[in-house]
């Protein structure tokens, strides 16, 4: 799967050839599903965003240079990327609970108890991640929760590795520290 010949099939799709489409399906597929699924960890969710991708790359192939977008494979995983992101954001916001005291509790749901444990130990880490840099606390949650490698947090917030290693590193530490000393 060559730089140069990703690009004669993304060139191909921009003037409309279905085969050069399928190529590129092909020879791509498989990594940007393991993009996808690493970042939202559900089969379903990953396969709709490889289909948005491809979707998009449909549309904009025409858009694609090298000298902007970087090379193909990196375009398109950023595309998946984004996708994937976004759709992580929307099922978080759509799955944000009231306050303990609002919820009903159906039966086979935890105990009240385990909620309000979970929810004190919840608003005790929002509150440590308050008072860190948002741009620490942003590698950290790429990092942890996103499920990204530390060269592509550098990537997408085009500041160094080493950067986002130190990043990371201090802000788990005062994460911890900040617990310890609210006795969670």
């Amino acid at each position: 799967m060559a730089g140069k010949s990703l690009e004669h099939m993304i060139t191909g799709i921009a003037n409309g050839e279905r085969r050069a489409f399928h190529q590129l399906y092909d020879a791509t597929s498989a990594k940007l599903y393991g993009v996808a699924i690493r970042i939202l960890k559900r089969r379903e969710l990953a396969e709709e965003v490889v289909h948005d991708t491809y979707l998009k790359i449909w549309h904009h192939a025409s858009e694609f240079t090298t000298t902007r977008s970087g090379s193909p494979m990196t375009w398109m995983m950023s595309i998946t990327r984004n996708r994937a992101i976004d759709v992580l954001r929307k099922r978080t916001e759509a799955r944000l609970p009231e306050a303990p005291e609002h919820q009903d509790t159906p039966s086979g749901d935890p105990d009240p108890l385990a909620l309000a444990v979970q929810s004190a130990e919840l608003r005790a880490l929002m509150a440590c991640l308050s008072d860190l840099e948002p741009d620490h606390v942003k590698c950290l949650l790429m990092a942890y929760y996103q499920g990204f490698t530390h060269e592509e947090i550098a990537e997408e917030l085009g500041v160094p590795v080493g950067t986002v290693k130190s990043r990371v590193r201090r802000t788990l530490a005062k994460v911890r520290d900040c617990l310890a000393d609210d006795g969670t």
